[in-house]
């Protein structure tokens, strides 16, 4: 990288998993409209015909005259041609393919156990897990060979398991997890202080200022303020008033499908039972929670207003996007240059020097940062990012009636990781007994039979170790 008048250029991003039909353009549109970085985008995938569709794209987008960034998009033939000499390495992939999610989500129905989105916690989010990892040590051990000073910045779910594989295989590795559901919360806030009248401005979900607690999708804000307003009486007052409503933000968050939103109802009502505020989308805190609360069957979710993932719609949705990146690629179609909501490229630039953020950050637990969860543990926290640093803020300790929901979690994470380490099929099937979306809702003969038939599922996605 190279300092010139208040810019940075010749900066190097590693991108994996650079065939993205999707998060691949909202990173091109962010770094587009950022005019103090420029420099090369490494574009590597398993699938190298995509990587050569999105350099098209992305030269053609940096070439535009309204695109202030301007980046060569290159592909890359393998890791080692990817990561040797970069200064950052983006990952954001998805491990394995729809067929593989829709067994992760569907099949525990056959048990009554329902999920809205199968990609983090439950037993969905495990076995994504088991065909992650194996990904996540080969990319780790790369990036200790070829690139060990560049940051690595995961956008890939589960977030909490990427992040602690990352650090076990490479203790020095700079990396961190970047994740958006704390924005849709602070978008919440923002928009009952305009609904209610208590300001006559815009507010901008960054005014809202937060202390952020617990792990990723299953995180809690215990301070919330706005311009010297405490925001907690004015969210309990509004929930008091408005709880079987809700807050429908379905039109104004960026989200593609109706399948995919909710009435924040389900975060209203952790507020009235746990005094903290629940900051994630309902369909992912919903997962945490024992299995007979809000994913207790169809119409119980229908009730609280949010929905199941819909892998039928996902797999539509694909061939949508299969059909827009060949418009994309031989530019009958433009990216639309809008800022896109994500940080990720702020973080890239203070991470150079050019500025300082704070942010949420998904980093393991090593200062504390929650006082009563483990040191290996990775949590999610506000951090200050500045020129080659990541400072975490300490949080606190998490209140012990949220203490008691998070920790099951916890040690499940350390569980899956040390099962997919070992190809223990054993451990996996402890990990669905104490899982709280899982626990109590069947037999244990019936969730080891579930969780070898999961493992199946996906089978050809894991090591030759998994195999009965």
């Amino acid at each position: 990288m190279q300092y010139v008048n208040g810019k940075m250029k010749d900066v190097n991003i590693a991108y994996i998993g650079g065939g993205s039909r999707g998060w691949a353009w909202t990173f091109m549109t962010d770094l587009a409209l950022e005019d103090s970085l420029s420099g090369t985008i490494r574009l590597y995938d398993i699938d190298n015909e995509a990587s050569k569709s999105n350099e098209i794209i992305g030269n053609h987008l940096s070439g535009r005259k309204e695109a202030v960034g301007k980046w060569n998009y290159t592909v890359k033939e393998s890791l080692k041609d990817a990561l040797t000499g970069t200064d950052f390495v983006v990952i954001s992939i998805l491990p394995g393919t729809f067929d593989e999610m829709e067994a992760d989500v569907h099949m525990p129905e056959r048990l009554g156990i329902y999920q809205s989105v199968g990609d983090t916690a439950g037993p969905g989010g495990m076995i994504r897990a088991l065909r992650t990892i194996p990904m996540f040590v080969e990319i780790a051990r790369a990036i200790k060979e070829y690139s060990p000073k560049a940051w690595v910045i995961n956008y890939t779910n589960p977030m909490s398991l990427c992040v602690k594989t990352l650090y076990h295989v490479f203790p020095g590795i700079k990396a961190f997890g970047c994740c958006h559901e704390v924005f849709g919360t602070q978008n919440v806030l923002a928009g009952i202080l305009s609904k209610e009248g208590y300001t006559d401005e815009p507010v901008d979900r960054k005014d809202i200022h937060v202390n952020v607690m617990g792990i990723n999708h299953f995180t809690w804000f215990d301070y919330a303020s706005y311009k010297g307003m405490d925001l907690f009486p004015i969210y309990s007052k509004y929930i008091d008033e408005h709880f079987e409503e809700g807050f429908d933000t379905s039109q104004k968050e960026n989200w593609l499908n109706r399948c995919f939103a909710c009435k924040h109802r389900v975060k209203f009502d952790l507020f009235k039972r746990y005094g903290l505020i629940a900051a994630a989308g309902d369909r992912h805190l919903a997962e945490f929670m024992p299995g007979d609360e809000y994913l207790k069957d169809p119409e119980t979710v229908e009730d609280w207003d949010f929905a199941l993932t819909s892998v039928a719609w996902r797999k539509e949705d694909l061939k949508d996007r299969l059909e827009r990146a060949k418009r994309l690629s031989s530019l009958e179609e433009e990216v639309e240059l809008k800022p896109t909501g994500e940080e990720g490229i702020l973080l890239i630039k203070a991470l150079t020097g050019l500025t300082r953020v704070v942010s949420n950050v998904n980093i393991p637990n090593t200062f504390l940062q929650i006082g009563n969860l483990p040191k290996d543990a990775v949590v999610e926290t506000n951090a200050v990012f500045e020129r080659d640093a990541i400072r975490p803020i300490y949080a606190g300790e998490l209140p012990w009636n949220i203490y008691d929901l998070v920790i099951p979690h916890v040690s499940n994470h350390e569980r899956i990781l040390k099962a997919s380490l070992t190809c223990d099929r054993d451990i996996v099937k402890e990990a669905f007994m104490y899982d709280p979306l899982m626990k109590g809702r069947a037999t244990r003969e019936e969730l080891s039979k579930l969780a070898d038939d999961m493992i199946d599922a996906t089978i050809k996605y894991l090591p030759k170790g998994w195999e009965k």
